[in-house]
């Protein structure tokens, strides 16, 4: 059996994205099966002990029995620490696999400073997207919310995604009629994340479409084992991952402004196409 880690990068708010807010992803997680019907991950799931001080489990994972990094990183910038971000990045030098995501503008920001990886993901402050043709507002309804914010729809309903290039394993999908992931959960302002132009171990695996501008934006990048370490998945939003985006009904925090849609509840597929993308990153991690 291997070990993931479901870690947030905040402290333990009840009215935020604490991890409570992605029990159904943990409980899934921990429900895989092997080929021969054994359980495949134990699951821990866990907050920041508290924000502007080293995280004992974080900053020490590279010591941990660990072999999976799910990081969601729901901080406004401040969600690691350097002796966190040199815990992870030792924890990836030595094989431990790694999922990190973020969402819009500056949210999750900290990940910046993970070595491979945080050059994948772009942000408002930080790491801006090369093209500037892209820095600009994709979603013009959220105007408190500057760019990057990729509208893929309504919290509650769900997107179209497409793989790029040759099709990669977290993507195939032999229960869908067109051999791969179809479906993700939408999210009205999604976040940016590329391939690095020095790394040839990663390249990006899936994107998505937006409604509001139709430009096509990444989803997801995958790196494989290199100089850097063990696999990892660069993901474009962690709304692909909480309760609320899987189940509207599950509540969000307070803060969440936009009306949510159902679509993802009267769309099974989408669902199942989702659950079935974890599980092909679960294992494609665990390699």
């Amino acid at each position: 059996m291997l070990n993931i880690l479901l870690q947030t990068t905040i402290d333990d708010v009840p009215d935020d994205w604490n991890v409570g807010r992605f029990s159904r992803l943990s409980e899934f997680l921990s429900q895989l099966r092997d080929d021969q019907g054994l359980l495949a991950f134990g699951v821990t799931a866990r907050n920041r002990a508290a924000r502007g001080k080293p995280d004992p489990v974080l900053s020490n994972l590279h010591a941990s029995g660990f072999h999976q990094l799910w990081l969601l990183a729901v901080d406004g910038g401040d969600g690691l620490t350097a002796e966190d971000c040199a815990g992870i990045s030792r924890f990836r030098q030595r094989g431990g696999s790694l999922v990190v995501t973020r969402d819009h503008m500056d949210l999750g920001s900290s990940i910046c400073n993970l070595g491979g990886i945080g050059a994948a993901h772009h942000f408002h402050s930080h790491n801006p997207e090369r093209d500037e043709a892209r820095r600009c507002v994709d979603n013009l309804f959220s105007s408190p919310i500057s760019w990057p914010n990729y509208y893929s729809g309504a919290n509650g309903d769900f997107q179209r995604v497409r793989p790029v290039g040759n099709i990669h394993p977290v993507m195939r999908d032999r229960q869908s009629p067109t051999g791969v992931i179809q479906y993700l959960p939408a999210h009205p302002h999604e976040g940016a994340v590329s391939a690095p132009p020095d790394d040839p171990s990663a390249r990006v695996v899936m994107e998505g479409q937006s409604l509001a501008s139709t430009r096509r934006f990444n989803v997801a990048v995958a790196f494989e084992r290199s100089g850097h370490g063990g696999r990892a998945i660069a993901q474009s939003s962690f709304h692909h991952f909480t309760d609320y985006n899987w189940n509207p009904e599950a509540g969000c925090p307070s803060f969440v402004s936009e009306p949510a849609g159902d679509a993802i509840t009267r769309f099974p597929e989408a669902l199942r196409s989702t659950k079935q993308y974890v599980r092909n990153v679960a294992f494609w991690l665990g390699g």
